[in-house]
């Protein structure tokens, strides 16, 4: 079957499964959606609102593997797919290889140049990107009600550092000279968690905790899935630029770009894939941040987040120094919501101290107006928050579809 063809029967199916979600429950937001498709990468769609769009593609793909008892094999086969153009791995299902060969495509729209800039600026910002990718997007995550609940009662959250390693992975990957490359793995990664998506969709339905819960019957929706993209670049952007990190325009898009990508290849509709970062923020405010609510669920696995470094025994990820840079990542109100306390040394130290430290890291300020130790204190824990977030990329790490949810 040629690559039209395999996109044209998938599309066929996926159009049932749309259709099949929607007659099930079609959700509403506060605000009717309102962002443009003028302002994504495709430039323009038919402006549905994505809480009411799931993934028609890889949906029915996975569902029929639950139903013909086809998962446990599918993932025994796919542990030997580590590289983006290394070939499928012989044996799999013909629906499954058929989508994933036309999902592994990249999009046109794809700029080499773009994607070279962005390893200079993953070079150059590697370590804020550690804390910032653990920290700020890491523990937010544990604010998104949806991603909260999601995580909680699937599989991910029994096994919750198993789960962290796989999302480091995909931070990992995507900063890495060859993430898109053929010898690279950003592809692989991408498109694994994809089916770990679609597999979710398929077994969330059926836990009755879940349900009570959440108060949806489809989880991870095209809207979710934007949600948590936020936060990742653009809260990561955001935060850089609240440092007064100078960063050239040209890297800034680059960084951009190579989530954009990242975001086409997760299944995020083009149509939904902001364009530029004014619009990236224009859309994150409409549905990432009046979203943010503490939940149970939330709570509980940000308390499992915080206890990470003590594990790991590095002194200065302590859950108290930790809760520090959450409430400063984050602000006082979802520190507050998460019951983090306060920390009488790391909370003023980091207000007062942290703008001129990053000052003096950029080489901003021709004197540095920062006594030794707190600046020792903060490249250390650069240091160590980049360490805690590559510790949990223990190889080998295998991105396989769950079979059941969490056991309660």
């Amino acid at each position: 079957m040629d690559q039209l063809s395999r996109r044209k029967a998938l599309l066929a199916g996926g159009a049932l499964g749309a259709f099949g979600a929607l007659a099930w429950v079609t959700p509403v937001r506060a605000e009717p959606w309102s962002w443009s498709p003028a302002g994504s990468v495709a430039g323009g769609g038919n402006g549905a609102d994505p809480l009411s769009v799931w993934d028609p593609e890889a949906d029915p793909v996975v569902a029929a593997l639950f139903e013909r008892g086809e998962v446990a094999r599918v993932n025994d086969l796919l542990r030997t797919w580590t590289r983006n153009g290394q070939p499928l791995p012989p044996g799999l299902p013909p629906d499954l290889r058929d989508f994933m060969e036309y999902a592994r495509q990249l999009p046109p729209w794809v700029d080499p140049g773009k994607l070279a800039t962005a390893v200079e600026f993953n070079k150059k910002r590697g370590l804020y990107l550690g804390v910032l990718y653990g920290l700020a997007s890491g523990m937010m995550s544990t604010v998104i009600p949806n991603e909260a609940r999601a995580v909680y009662y699937s599989k991910g959250g029994e096994y919750l550092k198993d789960r962290i390693s796989k999302t480091a992975k995909l931070g990992y990957d995507i900063g890495t000279a060859n993430a898109y490359a053929p010898d690279g793995e950003m592809i692989v990664t991408c498109l694994k968690t994809r089916l770990v998506h679609a597999a979710v969709r398929h077994l969330l339905p059926q836990s009755p905790h879940w349900k009570q819960s959440s108060g949806h019957d489809i989880p991870i929706s095209q809207n979710d899935m934007l949600v948590t993209w936020h936060s990742l670049p653009t809260t990561v952007m955001r935060n850089l630029v609240a440092w007064r990190v100078p960063i050239p325009a040209s890297e800034s898009a680059a960084f951009l770009h190579s989530w954009q990508l990242c975001a086409h290849m997760l299944g995020i509709r083009d149509e939904y894939i902001p364009n530029s970062w004014d619009e990236a923020n224009a859309q994150a405010g409409q549905v990432l941040d009046p979203v943010l609510a503490p939940t149970p669920e939330g709570i509980d696995l940000a308390h499992r987040l915080l206890g990470l470094g003590a594990q790991l025994d590095l002194s200065l990820l302590s859950r108290g120094v930790l809760g520090a840079f959450t409430r400063f990542l984050l602000g006082d109100r979802i520190a507050d919501w998460l019951a983090i306390g306060r920390e009488p040394v790391w909370d003023p130290l980091l207000r007062a101290s942290w703008g001129p430290f990053i000052a003096v890291r950029e080489g901003l300020l021709p004197v540095v107006p920062l006594a030794p130790d707190a600046y020792w204190l903060f490249d250390e824990f650069l240091r160590q928050a980049a360490l805690l977030y590559l510790a949990e990329l223990r190889m080998p790490i295998s991105i396989e579809l769950p079979q059941a949810n969490r056991a309660r």
